[in-house]
């Protein structure tokens, strides 16, 4: 939200999968147009809808039976969390940007086992956190369950499924 840079620096300002974290987007999209020079492009990608991400979303799945009554969300909250493309294109505009432009792209995600998406997921992000605060004791439970669903519906490896996100562009 601070970026260390002089006003107008660059001519594109580039952010893989990282908005999605800022705590204030809005802010963040007026620090990126601050250090572009006029005409200058802010590009950006966030991932669709967890329903568009399936091992994300299996795996959220899978830990939500094991906490029904408070189910550990960060997948669908903060990296799925910001799909809805109107929403990206307000903030955008109220951040002062134009020639809004958002395309969504379908890909394939592969692992050569089952079990690579489950513990990515389960053990290498933040999801981890929050399996641990609900119980701790879980975690490679929940690890080899995700791994178990992703197999059923897959095969044990190598699996593909269906990924998607939305590439976002505007100008200054």
């Amino acid at each position: 939200l601070e970026l260390p840079f002089e006003d107008e620096t660059f001519d594109v300002v580039c952010c893989q999968f990282g908005v999605m974290f800022f705590p204030d987007r809005i802010a963040g999209f007026r620090e990126a147009r601050r250090v572009l020079r006029p005409g200058g492009r802010f590009v950006f990608s966030s991932w669709d809808h967890i329903d568009h991400n399936i091992f994300a979303r299996v795996v959220t799945d899978v830990a939500a039976e094991f906490f029904p009554d408070d189910p550990p969300r960060f997948l669908a909250r903060t990296p799925h969390g910001y799909h809805d493309t109107g929403s990206i294109a307000e903030e955008l505009a109220k951040a002062g940007f134009r020639n809004i432009d958002i395309t969504t792209r379908p890909a394939v995600s592969t692992a050569p086992v089952a079990s690579d998406p489950a513990y990515a997921y389960c053990k290498g992000t933040p999801l981890r956190n929050e399996i641990e605060a609900r119980d701790s004791a879980l975690l490679d439970e929940i690890t080899d369950r995700a791994a178990h669903e992703i197999a059923a519906e897959f095969g044990p490896g190598p699996v593909s499924a269906k990924i998607q996100a939305h590439i976002a562009q505007a100008e200054v």
